[in-house]
């Protein structure tokens, strides 16, 4: 069984998009490196995958840290709780006392205490959690999508050594919206195009900037940003629908923010945005989180999402780059999902292209029931070509990612396509 201190995994535990059924030996790995491993597994990975994925990544697993029993004990009085937030190296006492708390409480009580109590401590919680390019909400995503407290206690850790500053952006918009005189409708890639057109936004963040959307948006153009995303709002009798705007948006944005006539590859950041949303049916799911915590989950990934775009200088967005694309290999079942998860199963990175493509076929299966909205901008064979995309794209010469795609400088280590291509 599933606890606060182990994960453990049945072969009915395989997430919300699969590919092959799984095996019960399949079902045996360890507390790491969980991300690939549980996208593999989802998708039916052999266990001879999962072994050698897991030996290409155990290199650059970092030592456990020394505990301080004095700190975990501490951290069980609210007062003292938050003069831990944002330091590293309280991680692992972050990581025992959350699995503690988990054993007296239950680890769904836990989260709710943690995360969505109306509470400061839960609000200081919440916003690391977007901290990070969505990396304690990924982990927090695998977590309850497949069931392990274990892995929902790191979360709850890794998001509590992050830093606040996406406070900035995410508590200001919030009021903003509040404060609007009535909802605004506007879909998300209307408020993109609304951005890109917009000067001093778009053109905000620089290419020496350390943290482009802390030093570059929030220091240069701060109100442009929330004025852009506040107008996301959500409701609670469109929260299915505008989760699955969001998870078709953000695929969009990556998939075209392409630069021909250089070869396809896709921004490191807008990557986490579309790894990220296949949780949110996830969090939608669960009848323990409270409605009006799910509408302000999928309401702050929204907004973030919208100010990702500017930080990455506001790449123009090629429709016919994903209408048009033609997938390199000949033999047509390897363009079908099943031989792109096939040939990404045996690819040798950190995990990234494999829950990237895990997260677009979701995209595909939870925007079929909304493909005629005008807002759906995906359709048919179009998602499969976006898989092709990915898996040809870190197949190709040159590194797997570009990383900040507005800026003519991500792509000047990338060659041009041949021009049979072009």
């Amino acid at each position: 069984m599933a606890t606060p201190s182990k994960i453990h995994l049945t072969i009915e535990d395989s997430g919300v998009v699969t590919n092959n059924a799984q095996t019960a030996l399949s079902a045996r790995f360890h507390n790491h490196i969980v991300h690939q491993l549980l996208s593999l597994y989802g998708l039916g990975a052999p266990p001879s995958v999962l072994e050698t994925q897991y030996a290409h990544n155990a290199s650059y697993q970092r030592p456990p840290q020394l505990l301080e029993e004095r700190v975990i004990q501490d951290m069980s009085n609210p007062s003292h709780f938050k003069q831990y937030l944002g330091n590293e190296k309280y991680y692992r006492d972050f990581l025992i006392f959350f699995q503690n708390e988990m054993e007296k409480k239950g680890w769904q009580n836990v989260v709710n205490e943690y995360l969505f109590d109306q509470g400061e401590i839960a609000q200081e919680v919440l916003i690391r959690m977007f901290a990070g390019f969505y990396h304690p909400i990924i982990h927090l995503g695998f977590g309850i999508e497949f069931q392990q407290p274990a892995i929902v206690a790191e979360a709850l850790a890794q998001a509590c050594v992050h830093d606040d500053w996406i406070k900035n952006a995410l508590l200001p918009a919030e009021e903003a919206a509040k404060s609007l005189s009535k909802p605004s409708n506007k879909t998300l890639l209307q408020l993109i195009k609304e951005i890109a057109a917009d000067k001093k936004l778009s053109t905000a963040a620089e290419w020496h900037d350390g943290n482009k959307i802390r030093d570059g948006i929030l220091k240069r153009a701060p109100e442009e940003a929330l004025k852009y995303a506040s107008q996301w709002t959500v409701s609670e009798s469109e929260l299915e629908r505008k989760t699955v705007e969001m998870i078709d948006a953000a695929i969009y944005v990556t998939a075209t923010a392409q630069h021909p006539p250089k070869q396809v590859k896709f921004d490191f950041y807008f990557m986490h945005c579309v790894t990220c949303s296949i949780f949110f049916q996830s969090f939608n799911a669960q009848p323990w989180i409270p409605t009006a915590a799910k509408v302000r989950l999928l309401e702050w990934k929204g907004r973030v999402d919208l100010i990702m775009y500017p930080s990455r200088r506001s790449p123009p967005l090629y429709e016919d780059e994903i209408l048009n694309y033609d997938p390199r290999p000949s033999d047509n079942k390897e363009t079908e999902w099943s031989g792109i998860f096939h040939r990404l199963f045996s690819f040798p990175d950190d995990g990234h292209a494999i829950k990237f493509a895990r997260a677009v076929r979701n995209g595909e299966l939870m925007s079929a029931k909304y493909d005629k909205e005008e807002w759906c901008k995906i359709h048919g064979p179009t998602w499969e070509k976006i898989g092709n995309m990915i898996i040809d794209s870190v197949e190709d010469t040159g590194s797997n990612w570009a990383r900040s795609v507005g800026f003519e400088e991500a792509w000047k280590e990338f060659g041009d396509r041949p021009k049979e291509k072009l």
